[in-house]
């Protein structure tokens, strides 16, 4: 299971390319899985967290003036692929 840091890592990435293009990050739309690994969601980078089961491991960070009206307005991270390379690795060490 990734670290709560290592969320913290792909949010604050994902915060700040957003910063970068011009767009103030103000919600996190997230999967219920992605919250239980994440774990406590209060004060995530001040943003406002929704919960939307469709999601799953991912979440969205998104300016909520622009969503869904441009492009450059959201960015999409999961946690799927630090799952997946995690697994991998405790098959290598099965070996």
């Amino acid at each position: 299971m990734p670290s709560r840091e290592e969320i913290l890592e792909l949010i604050e990435r994902a915060f700040q390319e957003l910063k970068a293009e011009g767009v103030n990050p103000d919600i996190l739309l997230a999967g219920p899985e992605f919250v239980k690994v994440l774990g406590e969601t209060s004060d995530v980078f001040g943003l406002s967290i929704y919960i939307i089961k469709e999601l799953e491991y991912d979440a969205v960070i998104a300016d909520s003036r622009y969503l869904g009206q441009v492009r450059k307005a959201s960015k999409r991270i999961s946690i799927e692929p630090l799952l997946v390379e995690e697994e991998v690795w405790e098959e290598i060490k099965n070996l």
